[in-house]
C-alpha cells in the first residue's frame, strides 16, 4: 500500500473544499451531532475522526483525501466542535459515540467506509471497528492512543521530562496541595458551572498539550489549542473521559484486534510524538503485523506534521483500490 504500489507521490493535502451536504443529527437529548459531506457524492466514502475527546473536526481535515475519489464525511462528535451542547458530558462515552458514528452511516445511507482517526481518533477508530468489522473497508490511523491509564498518567505527569515549561505552566494554577492528583484537580474545575473557574483551567489545558503536540515550537498550534470553543471542549470532555472512560487490561482494545486483523489497515507513528508516545503504536503493531506500520523519523504528535501529513495522504491514495 506504498506510494511505489499505486504509482502516486503526492506529498501534501488537497485543495480547500466546501461541503456539498451538511446537517444536524438528533441523539439521545440534549446531544445533536454536526456532520458533512464533501468531495463527491457518489465516491467511496471515507469518515474522518477527530481527536481529543472533545477537539472537534476542523475544514482541513477534509483535504487528506482527494475529493475526486471520495466522499468525504467529517462530523463532530457529542460536546465537540460545532455539535451542541458544548462540552456536555452527560451520556458522553466511548460506547455512545461508537454508536454516533453507526447512526450518521445509516442515517447517510452508507454500506462500508474507510475510517481514518488520530489520537483520540485512532482510540474511537479502533473501537468502532471492533463493534462493526463487517461496516469498514480499512483503518487509517495516526498517533496512537489507547485510553489506558499509563498514557493518562504520562500526559499528566511525564511530559514534563521532554517539555518542563509548558507542564510547569499546566501546573501553576493548582494548588500545591492538590497537584498529587492533577486530573481530580482539573476535573472539579473544568465541571464547575462558572466560567471564570472554568475558562481559565480549560485554556490551561488546551494550550499545555497544543504546546507539547509537534516537534518544533509552533505559536500557530498553540493559538488554536488556546480559543475558548476548543478549548473548553477538548479539555473538560479529555478531564471527563480520563476520569470515567479509561480502558481497563481486560477491555483493552489490543485485545480486539482478532475483529479486524482482516482489514487493511496503515499505522503512522511520528518518532517524537510525545502527547501519544510511539510505544503505544508499537504494540499495537507488534499485535496487529498485518498493518502497515509507518514510523515518521522527523515528527511529533500533529497530523500537521509535514512528515505525517505526507504519509497520511499516502495512506488514503493508496486506499483507493478499495471499494
Amino acid at each position: 500500500m506504498s506510494n511505489a504500489d499505486t504509482g502516486i507521490a503526492r506529498a501534501d493535502l488537497f485543495p480547500e473544499i466546501a461541503p456539498y451536504a451538511t446537517g444536524m443529527l438528533a441523539l439521545e437529548a440534549p446531544h445533536t451531532m454536526y456532520w458533512e459531506e464533501s468531495g463527491r457524492a457518489d465516491g467511496v466514502p471515507v469518515v474522518f475522526v477527530h481527536g481529543g475527546p472533545g477537539a472537534g473536526a476542523t475544514p482541513t481535515h477534509r483535504r487528506f483525501f482527494d475529493p475526486s475519489h471520495y466522499r468525504i464525511v467529517v462530523f463532530d462528535q457529542r460536546g465537540s466542535g460545532r455539535s451542541t451542547p458544548l462540552a456536555e458530558l452527560d451520556g458522553n462515552s466511548t460506547a455512545a459515540l461508537v454508536a454516533d458514528m453507526e447512526r450518521l452511516r445509516v442515517h447517510r445511507g452508507i454500506d462500508k467506509w474507510v475510517v481514518f482517526g488520530g489520537s483520540w481518533g485512532s482510540t474511537l477508530a479502533l473501537a468502532y471497528a471492533a463493534a462493526h468489522p463487517d461496516r469498514v473497508l480499512g483503518l487509517v490511523l495516526r498517533g496512537i492512543f489507547l485510553c489506558r491509564r499509563s498514557e493518562i498518567d504520562w500526559f499528566l505527569y511525564g511530559m514534563r521530562t521532554v517539555y518542563p515549561e509548558a507542564w510547569r505552566k499546566f501546573v501553576e494554577g493548582v494548588p500545591a496541595a492538590e497537584r498529587g492528583d492533577l486530573l481530580g484537580a482539573y476535573y472539579r474545575r473544568l465541571t464547575d458551572p462558572d466560567p471564570a473557574v472554568h475558562m481559565p483551567a480549560a485554556r490551561t489545558w488546551s494550550i499545555y498539550e497544543g504546546a507539547c503536540s509537534t516537534l518544533l515550537p509552533s505559536p500557530e498550534t498553540v493559538a488554536t489549542f488556546g480559543e475558548d470553543r476548543k478549548a473548553l471542549g477538548l479539555a473538560r470532555i479529555e478531564a471527563h473521559y480520563f476520569t470515567h472512560h479509561v480502558y481497563a487490561a481486560e477491555d483493552d482494545l489490543i485485545g480486539k484486534i482478532d475483529r479486524i486483523r482482516h482489514l487493511p489497515a496503515v499505522i503512522v507513528q511520528g518518532r517524537y510524538d510525545m502527547v501519544c508516545p510511539i510505544v503505544t503504536a508499537d504494540e499495537l503493531h507488534r499485535a496487529w503485523p498485518e498493518a502497515r506500520y509507518i514510523v515518521v523519523p522527523d515528527a511529533g504528535h500533529s497530523a500537521m506534521e509535514p512528515g505525517v501529513r505526507a504519509q497520511l495522504v499516502a495512506a488514503t491514495e493508496s486506499f483507493k483500490t478499495l471499494r
